[in-house]
């Protein structure tokens, strides 16, 4: 089919397009691009139909300071409700429906003239919505052309796959700052001021109505007018065409299918595929009634409350973690639940033992739908369970949370862990920023030596949920193997603030290697090191004067062998030069190979074209890249690759 075609020439072209303007990395020749690319082009000039993220459309980004409020033609009504088949089955009666999936995005309104997109309108409030015509252009999969050329108004979700939503708060490292469910998140992004950070959250658009289309006729059928939004290039959400007597098998094929389906889901929609039918019968004060919304039928299980676990986050909040007798829900077997506040814990009159009643809200996350016994008897905390410092209630909005009053609270500073971790420190695999905050919730670590020490919670760890034996015994291979580490791998870990690793290696190398020269330098010696400013020489040393950061060094000392350094024997023909490394590389392995050539020869690697780089290293030197274009107006020298070794080498 040729639109099924034009998406994967697009997905082709913009992996091509991203390796080499990304990645630096060429997988196709220029050649095998161009065919591709014309392909494509010669494909949307046939069908008509041109998707927003095609290699051939030049979508200028737009920043505005407010997003416009616009009037719908008619009020966007919400539907009636349901948990019950056999209403969905009354509601049938005799004649066809359409069922589909309830998708959990932002409605959209998408009106097209001459084959283009003209406008884009948020729901809102159903009466007025939001202008946000340019982030629309950026939705990955919607089509800014179409080959019909009258007038066509439809509606659809904006959604964000729950993969993109992994991916999008894996680049989060703040575990706080990370988004909460793709909704929330789609939400945001789709009414951005600025279209660029629209277009970097992966947006898609699944068109589930069709308003009008001028000079159309669909035979009176909304599945037929969904068949031809396909046409036309738009995703169309999935659906069944039902009658009563399979409406049961249609709902069980989709609640089997929301285990794994990658869209957001909260229920099914069904519609009257007679269009007339269902508009004749026109809408309550609240509800059309040509349309019934299907919210899953939450599984409910009985279990006892064995304890309220407390877990401390990085902002201090506490959070309550019910753990429960296991149960099935959902095919899974459940133990714990969120409560989410103290106000919740209160409400529910929670106390141990009690039975209570656990669902899985939309199917997928575990909750505490009803306290029967409701004993009360459930104490809050009055320390911290990581750093045993005093706790408070605070109220803020009618709404009871609990918090560490610690400012040195492990939990508060999972950053300066995760940091300690990285490749460029200590470099300890499988200690993830979620990793790490589970560990100092449950009381495992508590400053950097403890981490050393993870053995003596292996059955605690390997019970802990998303681990087992093996992924223990990687960590625990991993940390062990970190115990022989460079000097300024463990000055970097350590986190002193604005001391990045190329700072730690200057400082380490200009006092000789030497831990004791680097922990007692003074302001002076610091600041007469290259590179070294005062700001950096004053937390430097207010680190090292901090009595608690000394006791914890002299810890991780008894765990950690600092390697001697071995001096280079060569020629540091390169010392005081400083290199920016850009581009695809040649004759070495990679830029990181690059990097450690020059720093051997004496010479600094920095990531910015600035008034103090020497030399940028590019092996295309006409590239009118954001680097090249800097280098020439600082007057620096591009080399490529043969260029900078026959000049060192």
């Amino acid at each position: 089919m040729k639109r099924e075609r034009i998406k994967e020439l697009i997905e082709i072209l913009n992996k091509a397009n991203q390796a080499y303007y990304q990645d630096a990395n060429e997988i196709m020749s220029n050649r095998e691009y161009d065919e591709l690319y014309d392909e494509l082009v010669a494909l949307e000039k046939e069908t008509g139909i041109v998707f927003a993220n095609s290699p051939t459309v030049n979508v200028g980004y737009e920043v505005v300071s407010e997003l416009p409020k616009e009037e719908h033609a008619s009020p966007m009504l919400s539907l009636d409700k349901t948990k019950e088949i056999s209403e969905l089955e009354s509601f049938a009666g005799d004649r066809d429906c359409v069922l589909s999936w309830k998708l959990d995005g932002l409605t959209v309104v998408l009106d097209y003239e001459d084959g283009k997109l003209t406008k884009a309108v948020t729901r809102g409030n159903g009466t007025v919505g939001e202008v946000i015509t340019a982030n629309a252009k950026t939705f990955e999969n919607l089509p800014v052309s179409i080959a019909h050329k009258g007038k066509v108004t439809l509606r659809g979700e904006a959604i964000i796959k729950y993969s993109d939503f992994e991916e999008i708060n894996k680049e989060i490292e703040d575990a706080d700052a990370k988004y909460k469910n793709p909704r929330n998140l789609c939400s945001g992004s789709v009414r951005q001021l600025d279209s660029k950070v629209t277009a970097s959250r992966h947006v898609n658009f699944i068109a589930f109505a069709l308003i009008s289309a001028d000079g159309v006729d669909f035979g009176n059928s909304i599945a037929k007018q969904l068949e031809w939004l396909e046409e036309q290039g738009f995703e169309t959400v999935e659906r069944k065409i039902v009658t009563k007597a399979n409406m049961a098998e249609a709902v069980k094929f989709f609640a089997d299918k929301i285990q794994t389906y990658d869209y957001p889901s909260d229920g099914l929609v069904l519609m009257y595929d007679d269009i007339e039918y269902g508009l004749s019968l026109g809408v309550t004060v609240k509800f059309p009634r040509n349309g019934i919304a299907f919210k899953w039928q939450d599984e409910e299980a009985q279990t006892k409350l064995k304890t309220i676990e407390w877990n401390a986050s990085r902002t201090g909040l506490i959070n309550p973690i019910a753990v429960f007798d296991p149960v099935e829900l959902e095919g899974t077997t459940v133990s714990r639940a969120s409560v989410h506040n103290v106000s919740i814990v209160e409400e529910l009159q929670l106390g141990i033992g009690d039975e209570i009643k656990v669902y899985k809200a939309n199917m997928i996350i575990p909750q505490i739908s009803e306290n029967i016994t409701k004993s009360g008897k459930i104490d809050i905390p009055s320390k911290c369970p990581v750093c045993d410092g005093e706790t408070e209630i605070r109220n803020e909005n009618g709404v009871k949370t609990l918090y560490c009053k610690n400012p040195e609270c492990p939990a508060k500073q999972i950053k300066l862990y995760t940091l300690f971790v990285t490749r460029n420190a200590m470099n300890i695999d499988g200690l993830s920023e979620e990793t790490l905050e589970k560990f100092i919730d449950a009381g495992y670590i508590k400053e950097f030596a403890d981490i050393y020490h993870l053995d003596r919670f292996k059955d605690e760890i390997v019970e802990t949920p998303g681990f087992g034996e093996k992924s223990y015994e990687k960590i625990i291979e991993s940390v062990e193997n970190s115990r022989e580490c460079e000097l300024h791998a463990l000055i970097f870990g350590l986190g002193i603030p604005q001391v990045g690793v190329a700072n730690a290696k200057m400082i380490c190398k200009a006092l000789d290697y030497d831990l004791d020269k680097v922990r007692n330098a003074s302001i002076e010696e610091l600041i007469a090191i290259d590179g070294v400013g005062d700001v950096m020489a004053d937390k430097f040393r207010e680190y090292f004067d901090d009595e608690k950061h000394i006791r914890e060094l002299d810890n991780l000392l008894k765990e950690v062998k600092i390697k001697a350094h071995e001096k280079s024997n060569l020629e540091q023909n390169m010392e005081g030069l400083v290199f920016v490394v850009t581009g695809s590389v040649e004759k070495f392995e990679n830029r990181d190979a690059v990097k450690a050539y020059i720093e051997a020869r004496g010479g600094k690697v920095t990531n910015s074209v600035t008034s103090k780089t020497d030399y940028l290293i590019n092996n295309d030197v006409n590239s009118t890249s954001s680097k090249n274009k800097k280098a020439k107006e600082l007057g620096k020298e591009i080399l490529t690759e043969e260029e900078f070794l026959a000049k060192f080498d």
